[in-house]
C-alpha cells in the first residue's frame, strides 16, 4: 500500500496523514467513504451466522432503560420480531467467515496487522443501540444499511451505571451529533464516548483494533518463554543439601534464588522475547479452526486463508502461533506474503526448495491455499 496516496476511504487524506492527524487523537467523519456501499451480507445471512456454534454473537435490547444482554448462539426463533423496536444483534469476527467482509477489512491495513482485530456487524431495529459507552481501542464505524444517529464526546466522567449487564455511562455528555447513511464512516479514537441509535432498520460495520493489556500480554509472552525454557539444562530445582527444618512453612531462600535465576535466564535467551511476542500476536482466536487440504499440492500461486494471521520481525516470520527463522531471499518472500497475503507464480519462482516445502505444509494444514498461475 502506498501510504502517501490520498484515499476516498479517509476523506481524501492519505494513510500517512490520517495516522499523523487523527489516529489516537481526534475523530474523523467521512461522507461516502465507500460510495454506493451496500451490505456484504443480507439480514437473513447475518442472523443465520449469529445462530451458529463457534461464532461470537450477542443480543442487546433496551426495555425502557432496563437493558437485556444475551450471548449467542442466537437462534432466529429466539429473537424478537423485526417490527419490535430497540433491539440489536451483534456478530463479532465476520471477516473470519465471509470472504467479501475479509476483503473489506484489508482496506484498513495501513495500520499494523498486530493492531488490526476484526470486523463486527450490528443489525438493529428502529431505536436499537447498545447505550452510551466508550472503548479502549480505535474503531471505524461504517454505515452499511439504513441510518444511524451517532452522538459522540470526550467524556471526562467515566462512571458506569450500576447493576446493568452492559458498560453504559451514567452521565453521557455528547459534544457532536452525526447521522450516517450507507457509505458514510466515522472514526473514533480510544476513550471517546459514543451512542449510536438506529433510525429505522440499519446495519453498521465496526472495524476494531487490538489494544493489548500490558499484564495480559506479559502473561502470554512469559508463559511461552517459560515453555521454551522448560527443557533447558538446570530447569529442575534440586536441593541435595537441604537441611531438616523446624518451620516447614518458610520458603527456602535457595528456591527463591532459583526462581529469580530462571526468570533472568529466560529473558537473556537471544530473541526469546521477540519470538514469544510474535507467536502470541499471531495465535488464532479460540473459535478459529482450519480445514486440512490434500497432500502434495502444486504451488503455482499461494494465498493465505482469511483466518490466518501472519507477521514478521527482522529475524523471524510468525504464522498462527508458530515462529520460523528467516534470512536472505526466503525472508524477503515470506515478508511479502505477510504484507500482500498472496504470492504469484513469478514471486514463487524465487523461493528455495525449503521455502516451497514450508509453503506446501501450510497449504496442507489449511493455513494457505494453492491456486493456478495468474
Amino acid at each position: 500500500m502506498d501510504v502517501q496516496q490520498p484515499l476516498a476511504l479517509l476523506g481524501g487524506l492519505s494513510p500517512a496523514q490520517f495516522m499523523r492527524r487523527h489516529w489516537h487523537k481526534k475523530p474523523l467523519l467521512v461522507r461516502q467513504a465507500i460510495p454506493g456501499f451496500k451490505p456484504l451480507l443480507s439480514r437473513a445471512e447475518l442472523l443465520d451466522l449469529a445462530g451458529r456454534d463457534g461464532v461470537e454473537s450477542r443480543f442487546i435490547q433496551d426495555k425502557a432503560g432496563q437493558w437485556v444482554l444475551r450471548h449467542g448462539p442466537l437462534a432466529r426463533r429466539s429473537l424478537p420480531s423485526l417490527a419490535t423496536p430497540r433491539w440489536t444483534a451483534l456478530v463479532q469476527g465476520v471477516d473470519l467467515h465471509n470472504e467479501a467482509v475479509h476483503a473489506l477489512l484489508q482496506q484498513f491495513r495501513f495500520v499494523p496487522e498486530a493492531r488490526l482485530d476484526d470486523l463486527m456487524i450490528s443489525y438493529a431495529t428502529d431505536g436499537g443501540g447498545v447505550g452510551p459507552h466508550f472503548d479502549n481501542y480505535d474503531v471505524f464505524l461504517l454505515q452499511a444499511h439504513g441510518r444511524r444517529r451517532w452522538r459522540i464526546g470526550r467524556q471526562k466522567d467515566k462512571t458506569l451505571r450500576p447493576d446493568l449487564p452492559l458498560k453504559i455511562l451514567a452521565a453521557f455528555e455528547p459534544e457532536e451529533e452525526h447521522v450516517l447513511e450507507p457509505g458514510d464512516m466515522l472514526y473514533l479514537p480510544p476513550g471517546w464516548a459514543h451512542d449510536g441509535i438506529a433510525e429505522g432498520e440499519c446495519m453498521t460495520y465496526s472495524i476494531g483494533f487490538r489494544s493489548p493489556n500490558g499484564a495480559q500480554l506479559a502473561h502470554e509472552v512469559l508463559q511461552r518463554m517459560a515453555e521454551a525454557a522448560a527443557d533447558e539444562e538446570g530447569a529442575i530445582y534440586r536441593d541435595p543439601k537441604q537441611a531438616a527444618v523446624a518451620g516447614p512453612g518458610a520458603i527456602p531462600a535457595a528456591l527463591q534464588d532459583f526462581a529469580r535465576k530462571a526468570v533472568r535466564l529466560a529473558l537473556e535467551q537471544p530473541q526469546a522475547l521477540e519470538c514469544a511476542l510474535g507467536e502470541a500476536l499471531t495465535e488464532p482466536k479460540p473459535n478459529v479452526w482450519f480445514e486440512p487440504a490434500q497432500v502434495g499440492v502444486m504451488l503455482e500461486s499461494v494465498a493465505l486463508d482469511r483466518r490466518t494471521r501472519m507477521m514478521y520481525d527482522d529475524k523471524h516470520v510468525f504464522i498462527n502461533g508458530e515462529s520460523y527463522r528467516a534470512a536472505g531471499r526466503d525472508a524477503t518472500l515470506m515478508r511479502r506474503l505477510a504484507d500482500q497475503r498472496r504470492l504469484d507464480a513469478r514471486e514463487l519462482a524465487h523461493a528455495s526448495d525449503a521455502a516451497l516445502e514450508l509453503l506446501s505444509s501450510w497449504c496442507e494444514a489449511g493455513w494457505a491455499h494453492a491456486g493456478p498461475a495468474a
